[in-house]
């Protein structure tokens, strides 16, 4: 291996491959053809508001399902340069990995597949998945098990927003808001700097007072163990790619607050095409009523028990592409098969 960039892309013996381990198949093909798209799909002096049905393999999707960086007027910041930058490096890739399984992105593969060669090699999880002595994240976990333990079967919310991205107070009062008054018992993730670094505790105030008995606020914890725990009933999430395939191997159906770049897309692969999840508001317009409402709804209502139905048909997917012969496992063994005659072995 000649380089590794970290954009996931590698050399090796002058051929050049795209990695891609936290984005959808979807994400990639729109990665792919965007400064291509024509109409002005960027640098548009208002936000965009046609749908756009001119993306290989992509259905018809709304601008505001697009990453946020491409719902942006203003293309000229160094971040946007950055991302596009990696837009031509993708261009450049001779072969692209996703984490992603072919039978749940077909068409989005299939047309990806006339450009290039494209392996689908997910779900990609750690070791032991649940219980893997390998960190995951450099942050310190919290032992939740124990207060898991002690919760009915399919019980608690699991709320987290990822690992990086910020949310505004507002926002989180009126998630916390609604979290109250759904009285459901709740695991959260609640990181030191979630709204800011100066604000290491930006709940509302009253509110541990006003849960305690049914709710565990923890700064971090080991996601895949806290979702595989037969307690948990609901995932609350930022939609990022890995958190979804997490959720979805665990059989935990999702309410769906994207926050930033991919999630967006995400959000509209779990809601409208898998139909294992539910929206939850927007940024800058999530309210406590309506979070209140989707949350009765998936973990008490009709609708929660049609999710989970849906999410285990998801989740057998999955895991029919991972096991020997499945899919994925067959798309893996292709690509090491060219990358070892392409590289000599």
């Amino acid at each position: 291996m000649d380089l590794l960039t970290k954009n996931g892309h590698f050399r090796c013996q002058g051929t050049y491959y795209s990695v891609k381990l936290k984005e959808s198949c979807q994400f990639h093909s729109i990665y792919l053809v965007i400064n291509s798209l024509p109409y002005g799909t960027l640098n548009c002096v208002e936000p965009r508001r046609d749908t756009i049905t001119y993306i290989p393999g992509v259905p018809a999707i709304e601008p505001h399902e697009l990453m946020s960086y491409l719902q942006e007027t203003d293309t000229t910041s160094v971040v946007h340069r950055i991302i596009f930058k990696a837009f031509e490096e993708a261009h450049g890739a001779d072969y692209i990995l996703c984490n992603t399984v072919e039978e749940l992105e077909p068409s989005t593969i299939a047309a990806l597949r006339l450009e290039k060669p494209f392996y689908a090699v997910g779900p990609i999880f750690p070791a032991g998945f649940a219980h893997s002595v390998v960190a995951t994240s450099m942050w310190a976990e919290s032992d939740c098990s124990g207060w898991l333990d002690a919760q009915p079967a399919g019980s608690v919310l699991y709320i987290s927003f990822g690992s990086y991205a910020h949310i505004t107070k507002q926002e989180l009062r009126e998630i916390a808001g609604g979290v109250l008054a759904s009285g459901a018992r709740f695991l959260w993730v609640m990181r030191p700097d979630i709204v800011s670094s100066e604000d290491p505790d930006p709940l509302p105030e009253g509110f541990a007072a006003a849960s305690a008995g049914r709710g565990l606020v923890v700064p971090w914890c080991c996601q895949v163990e806290v979702l595989s725990h037969a307690a948990v009933g609901g995932f609350l999430t930022h939609c990022g790619w890995n958190s979804v395939l997490e959720s979805v191997w665990a059989a935990v159906p999702m309410l769906c607050f994207p926050l930033l770049t991919d999630q967006l897309t995400n959000r509209r692969i779990v809601v409208r095409e898998w139909r294992v999840g539910v929206p939850v508001g927007d940024r800058g317009a999530v309210f406590a009523q309506e979070v209140r409402a989707r949350i009765e709804g998936v973990m008490s209502g009709e609708e929660g028990e049609e999710l989970r139905q849906a999410v285990r048909k998801v989740r057998a997917t999955l895991e029919a592409a991972a096991a020997p012969g499945g899919s994925s496992q067959r798309g893996f063994n292709e690509f090491v098969d060219e990358l070892t005659r392409r590289c000599g072995g």
